[in-house]
């Protein structure tokens, strides 16, 4: 079908339809319906029949969940009400599939595609920053990390073996806000990233440099 590039599309990731690409051109119901325009099939129907949709207004793409029961996730944040979507955000329908929301076909990467072949795998945890998905020894961390886990993590990948200061990361992950952040606040955010990456590799990945900050130990494959 042709279409302008300028057009908002979504690339569905970690799921049953894998690289596949849907043009939002006006309205986009997913779910597990026949009737739905974007269909997700799973045997534990883990997806609603109609979970959620994407509609284009005036100001942008918004998303709203159509009170599915396993719910749907904007940038590892389970959403409430309807939002705005922004250039590069993930999408989580539930646990069964994962999209990453381009604001139109230009921005897509020339290497995006269902093999990940464009994302360096040379250590344990490596990020994709375009889709803010981690992966750990080949394994997708699945659901995503929540906005604030993976600004941390990133600015953490991006100075591999450096320290940060907690300054430096409190100012990342809580911009203007960072002023009412107490330490026991970053400490917790810290604690629930170890977890998380945990789940997939019990490498301690963030050490903490006692009176300077924190730093990533990201081992070679």
């Amino acid at each position: 079908m042709e279409h302008n590039e300028e057009q908002p599309i979504l690339i569905a990731q970690s799921g049953p339809l894998d690289g596949k690409r849907w043009i939002i051109e006006d309205e986009l119901v997913i779910g597990r319906d026949s009737s739905a325009d974007l269909i997700i099939t799973t045997p534990d129907k883990q997806v609603s029949r109609r979970h959620a949709m994407l509609t284009m207004t005036k100001d942008g793409i918004l998303i709203k969940d159509l009170g599915s029961k396993n719910g749907t996730h904007l940038n590892g944040a389970r959403i409430e009400e309807s939002m705005l979507l922004q250039d590069g955000d993930t999408i989580q329908i539930a646990l069964a599939q994962q999209f990453v929301y381009l604001s139109s076909d230009a921005t897509v990467p020339l290497q995006m595609n269902a093999d990940n072949s464009s994302i360096p795998k040379t250590h344990r945890l490596y990020i994709d920053k375009r889709g803010r998905r981690v992966w750990l020894r080949d394994q997708e961390l699945i659901p995503p990390l929540s906005v604030a886990q993976y600004t941390m993590l990133e600015l953490l990948y991006d100075h591999d073996n450096q320290v940060v200061s907690r300054q430096d990361l409190v100012e990342a992950v809580w911009g203007e806000e960072a002023y009412e952040v107490s330490n026991q606040a970053l400490d917790a955010l810290v604690r629930r990233l170890r977890d998380r990456l945990a789940e997939l590799d019990e490498h301690n990945f963030i050490v903490t440099v006692r009176g300077h900050g924190l730093r990533l130990d990201n081992p070679s494959r």
